[in-house]
């Protein structure tokens, strides 16, 4: 039912597509970059107007701005954004000329006085903005820094809509969705695992993020090949005015970020080279057996190692193009247990460039991806799987004053390779190379009161020879100047899937999957007729401005996922012609599910001065249908409140003390109704079953009808920063991971009769030097 309601109005919507557009008819347009003065980073949402007319924009994630309909004559272009001092050039217009400035602004002394809201307040009236939320390094440092640095794993656990499920091998769910139904991008790279395995950790270094933007939900028709989320992160360029650096420490890891030019701009604004590199290596596995030797006699068994680096050339009209590379590796090393290692690497390009007779914007990326996870158990039954490819996308923007008309290419390919074996010992297997293409077209149209933005995906699965049709749209209303209400759907598809179970509520190893050979043929009596899984989203709400400093964001939401694959943990037959008669739940290496998440999630946010309050509650419902059994899967999690509070204080304003709170109610799970002796009878009838000793077998009472109890935990810092001067200074960070103990649970060893808890009180010193 709500697949259909929900294609019906993502179609209705998306018909806004024929229904208008605007093109620069004979008048001029004034186009141009934004950039900071002190370092020659491109602006985001830098306001940028025609002095004396009604003619302006804002700068997009390059810092580009596009203003059109311009009529000929002399202009004043002003620019001005909080904290910055105004800028203005002036220029001259003639009919059909399109004109290109750079503009410089420099961070105004007031503004060290006083910050009272972000400068993305802009985009509240001419941007949709459903169910997405815009992350700076700002944002990422309000948040404790857990062993000692702020990191952008830490701020995704607060964000509306997602939940976390513990701090040792945690994953991310986001409304409803697995972790493989959210596409990360790092650049415009695919990245495949972007968390380590103590939840604190993601592989992003937040001193070389510029945004990091996450939709929860609703996302435009720019982003395909994931049914639920999409988490778009972009790293800065690099200073092109000098050389500076950060190197940090802890009792966690230590870090070492670098920057510069190796070619400096000129005093007009001539062409430029930079460079950015960042190095990361924990040693918790070190360190634990002695500072944290009361968690475990042999430590904490995680290690980690981050590189990324990046150089970029910018032209003497703001086209730049970039060349970067990544390096993650993760290690988890149970003694006589288990061990766990994944890495990944990655290379690629990215280019803007800037036509000088068009009024066109492009912009693309290449790049290639590696990925390879093991894990090695005591039963000598290795898991591993491997996913490489390459992805490539080709955009075009025209911004047509506040509108936009943007569409675009994307390729990819790549080979997955897959063993496995499930629980009653049987060896699942693919090696299976995929591509896919797709092309896409959206269109916004801001007025004062009402912003439009209908958007449609053709997506190309050729290894499967499918094609999906993906109707999307957005709707705002600017109610007034304190109100807005929000809207938006789509239709989703993929391909990919993992190579676990989503039943499993332990489970490290997190292998891929593509397009399965091997599915059931029918679900609950119909035919299934797609090898990709499905889903349609619907999501509406409303910001408030209540007061100066003060946002309220509501949203509810329905994410139907109409089709779902997981890997079959209940296969005990081969697919053979000799099994015919025996049902595809016990034969099949993929089966199918239907699933339903449903919520509302309320953020309240508070900034001034010397306060950052951000308080988030969130209502979900998820259930699965495997064609048997309707159930709550692991990571349904009913109530979900986060808590941050920043509060920076001194003469010099020089300390911050930071404290986040975050409760969730307890997760479901199957309770053990009771234990026997299992004969597995491989020798046949040989076994003498009278003599044999068994192992320990559970008898699984109805699926996931317990809940486990309610999570809860503290975490604290507090930052003092000394400066020597202008560009040096030391940063001095204490903080403690769950402050008031609490014993959270991981899980239970129902063989071993033992309880696993989360990771207990964790104290940690830090400190950063930049230069």
């Amino acid at each position: 039912m709500y697949q259909r309601i929900l294609r019906g109005i993502a179609y209705a919507l998306a018909s806004f597509l024929l229904l208008g557009g605007a093109t620069a008819n004979g008048q001029g347009i004034v186009r141009g970059f934004i950039y900071d003065k002190d370092n020659g980073e491109p602006m985001l949402f830098v306001n940028v107007v025609l002095q004396n007319t009604t003619l302006g924009a804002a700068t997009d994630v390059h810092g580009y701005f596009a203003i059109n309909k311009v009529p000929a004559g002399d202009y004043e272009v002003i620019a001005f954004s909080i904290g910055y001092d105004t800028v203005s050039n002036s220029i001259v217009v003639a009919d059909n000329e399109i004109v290109t400035v750079k503009m410089y602004m420099k961070e105004s002394a007031i503004s060290l006085q006083q910050v009272e809201i972000s400068a993305g307040k802009q985009e509240q009236r001419t941007e949709v903005q459903m169910s997405v939320s815009k992350i700076t390094p700002r944002e990422i440092s309000q948040v404790p820094a857990a062993g000692g640095e702020p990191d952008l794993a830490q701020y995704m656990q607060v964000l509306p809509g997602v939940v976390f499920t513990g701090d040792q091998g945690g994953q991310l769910y986001i409304r409803g969705g697995t972790p493989i139904q959210n596409k990360v991008l790092l650049d415009g790279m695919v990245v495949y695992n972007p968390f380590h395995s103590i939840g604190l950790f993601s592989v992003f270094d937040s001193d070389i993020i510029k945004t990091a933007d996450v939709y929860t939900g609703g996302f435009n028709a720019e982003y395909g090949g994931r049914i639920s989320s999409v988490m778009d992160v972009t790293t800065r360029d690099g200073n092109k005015n000098r050389f500076n650096g950060k190197f940090s420490a802890s009792t966690f890891n230590s870090k070492l970020t670098l920057e510069g030019p190796f070619k400096k701009p000129k005093e007009n604004g001539g062409s430029s080279g930079t460079y950015i590199f960042s190095g990361r290596t924990s040693y918790l596995d070190q360190t634990s057996k002695s500072i944290y030797k009361y968690v475990d006699d042999e430590g904490l068994p995680y290690r980690f190692l981050d590189f990324y680096g990046k150089g970029t050339l910018t032209g003497s009209n703001g086209s730049k193009f970039s060349l970067f590379g990544f390096r993650f590796d993760d290690n988890v090393n149970y003694e006589g247990i288990s061990e766990y290692q994944w890495n990944s690497f990655g290379a690629g390009s990215n280019f803007v460039m800037v036509p000088g007779a068009s009024p066109v914007l492009l912009d693309g990326t290449f790049a290639f991806t590696r990925y390879e996870i093991e894990l090695q158990e005591a039963d000598e039954q290795p898991r591993s799987s491997a996913v490489n490819g390459f992805n490539f996308t080709l955009n075009f923007s025209y911004f047509l004053g506040r509108d936009e008309v943007k569409y675009g290419l994307e390729g990819l390919g790549f080979k997955t390779d897959f063993t496995f074996f499930n629980s009653v010992g049987k060896k699942l297997e693919q090696v299976e190379n995929t591509s896919e293409f797709a092309a896409f077209l959206k269109y916004k149209r801001a007025a004062d009161k009402v912003v439009i933005e209908p958007s449609l995906r053709v997506h190309y699965y050729a290894s499967l020879n499918e094609f999906s049709f993906e109707p999307r749209a957005g709707l705002k209303l600017n109610l007034s100047e304190r109100l807005r209400f929000k809207a938006a759907a789509g239709l989703y598809a993929q391909n990919l899937l993992a190579a676990v179970s989503d039943r499993d509520v332990v489970n490290l190893f997190y292998g891929f999957l593509s397009g399965p050979d091997n599915l059931q043929d029918e679900f609950r009596g119909e035919e299934v007729t797609s090898r990709l899984q499905h889903a349609a989203h619907l999501v509406a709400g409303v910001e408030v401005d209540l007061f100066r400093n003060v946002s309220v964001n509501l949203e509810g939401y329905i994410k139907d996922f109409n089709q779902v694959e997981n890997v079959n943990r209940n296969k005990i037959f081969e697919d053979t012609g000799a099994n015919f008669d025996k049902p595809d739940s016990q034969k099949k290496d993929i089966i199918v599910e239907k699933g339903l998440a449903r919520g509302a999630d309320i953020a309240i946010n508070y900034e001034s001065k010397k306060w950052y309050i951000w308080l988030v509650y969130s209502l979900g419902f998820v259930t699965r249908d495997d064609g048997i059994t309707e159930y709550e899967p692991h990571f349904d999690r009913r109530h979900n409140v986060n808590a941050v509070v920043s509060y920076t204080f001194g003469d010099k304003m020089d300390w911050v003390a930071s404290a986040r709170w975050n409760f969730g109610s307890g997760f479901p799970f199957t309770l053990t109704a009771g234990f026997y002796e299992y004969l597995d009878f491989q020798q046949g009838i040989n076994v003498d079953y009278t003599n044999s000793n068994g192992d320990l077998g559970v008898i699984y009472d109805e699926l996931n009808k317990g809940r486990l109890p309610y999570y809860h935990r503290m975490d604290m810092s507090i930052k003092k920063t000394f400066t020597f001067s202008e560009r040096s200074e030391l940063a001095v960070i204490a903080s403690v991971t769950n402050v008031y103990d609490r014993d959270n649970i991981f899980y239970f060893d129902r063989i071993r009769g033992e309880r696993v808890d989360q990771l207990p009180i964790l104290p940690s010193l830090g400190a950063s030097i930049t230069f």
